[in-house]
């Protein structure tokens, strides 16, 4: 638990600099088409992260935990090297055809609005690269269980970010926050850069290359999918009023900062603590420990959803309703956040569940549940997106995120908890 509470506090500390920061642009700027053009440009790099690099730490945490430091550093060179190339190549592929295919994720924007999606596009890009080379850097710490400079890091690399924008940013306007933003995922990189010990060549043919392969499969190929989600999020809002692209964008990143707290301090220490549990064959132990995170970030999302219902308007109002944010824009936020509220609890509750099938090694039935749902949950986003606007988008990724989480336990305790229940009961016998 003392681990817990560190890790949500640095976690906190980490995710309160950033939400200042998108806070800082949004109030300085307003929400308007440079906010709109800086949070869709932000979409195609976060969506390759989500699909490429997110996937990676589902796979390369369990793959690393319980090896020798020896592995450990070879491996993590190689998946360093491997990935930081991919990703380059990536990058630079997606920056030379910008002018092509991001009017094509805004078809709502005017020509001014898509050219400066596009300039702000070709700029975090190049965070991309560090973002993911973060990833492996991350999985390294924490396949060794060392959380806690991990999560410092970031605190540091965006304190002075914060201060580099609010000097910036009344000087050179949104593409200071562009810029820096990149700029701090470099700095990350280089503080992260110790955890990787002494350099070795890579050996990108090593077994542990190959099982990381037949793990990461399924996931890219669900996950790019059903991760396209905020692309379809993004061209529906690009048709909306302006500015509410921007108020949807700060509520996802709002429950997204409380889950990644919640996701710091419950699902990251418990991914490596299956592992190990299910290396040693401790099947009941693994069995407690899953239902009884599951139990604990339940209950506190389910008490961070009732303060936003009974004081979320007033808390809205003291954070950003400041600058050219206006009372009318609170107030919508605020709603936004009420239909979005499932996709809080259920995507916090269901990380705990999914980091259960990647301490498994199963990476396929949560793909597959992922891909069956996203599917039906496509036309219904979009059929009450235009019956009901931006609400009606709202509510439809609430849902989704809720369903998926109860699929995922079903299964979870049909395929794998339903055998360690039998083995249990054997034992005791």
């Amino acid at each position: 638990m003392k681990l817990s509470i560190q890790l949500g506090f640095l976690s906190a500390a980490n995710i309160g600099l950033a939400f200042v920061f998108q806070w800082y642009v949004l109030v300085k700027l307003g929400p308007g088409v440079e906010t709109d053009a800086l949070f869709a440009g932000m979409t195609i790099p976060q969506l390759v992260l989500a699909v490429i690099s997110g996937s990676l730490m589902h796979v390369l945490v369990p793959l690393l935990s319980g090896e020798s430091e020896d592995r450990l550093r070879h491996d993590t060179w190689g998946f360093f090297v491997l990935i930081g190339g991919i990703f380059a190549l990536l990058a630079v592929l997606l920056y030379m055809a910008a002018p092509w295919w991001v009017p094509l994720t805004v078809p709502g924007f005017n020509e001014t609005g898509q050219s400066l999606t596009v300039t702000l596009t070709r700029i975090q890009l190049v965070g991309m690269v560090f973002t993911a080379i973060n990833g492996v850097q991350w999985a390294a710490y924490h396949a060794r269980q060392q959380f806690l400079w991990a999560e410092f890091t970031p605190i540091l690399v965006s304190a002075f970010a914060l201060l580099l924008l609010i000097w910036a940013l009344p000087r050179f306007g949104v593409i200071a926050a562009a810029w820096i933003s990149t700029l701090r995922m470099g700095l990350q990189t280089l503080l992260l850069a110790p955890g990787m010990g002494r350099p070795v060549r890579p050996d990108l043919r090593c077994p542990s290359v190959r099982q990381a392969w037949q793990r990461i499969k399924p996931l890219l190929l669900g996950t790019a999918y059903y991760k396209t989600d905020p692309l379809v999020d993004r061209i529906l809002l690009s048709t909306a009023g302006s500015g509410s692209l921007s108020l949807y964008y700060l509520a996802q990143q709002i429950y997204g900062a409380v889950s990644q707290v919640l996701n710091k301090a419950f699902a990251a220490p418990l991914v490596p603590a299956l592992s190990r549990l299910h290396k040693a064959g401790d099947k009941a132990g693994f069995r407690r420990a899953y239902h009884r995170k599951l139990v604990q970030v339940g209950a506190i999302s389910l008490v961070g959803l009732l303060v936003l219902g009974l004081l979320g308007q007033t808390v809205l109002s003291l954070l950003v309703g400041h600058g050219n944010v206006s009372a009318g824009n609170v107030r919508e936020l605020w709603w936004i956040m009420v239909w979005l509220s499932g996709m809080f609890a259920g995507g916090v509750m269901g990380q705990i569940s999914s980091s259960s099938y990647f301490a498994l090694g199963d990476t396929s039935t949560p793909t597959r549940l992922g891909i069956c749902s996203y599917t039906f949950y496509v036309p219904a986003k979009i059929a009450l997106y235009y019956y009901f606007g931006v609400f009606g988008l709202a509510f439809a990724t609430s849902l989704f995120f809720v369903v998926n989480l109860f699929l995922q336990h079903h299964f979870l305790k049909t395929n794998h908890f339903n055998f360690l229940y039998g083995e249990v009961l054997c034992d005791d016998k």
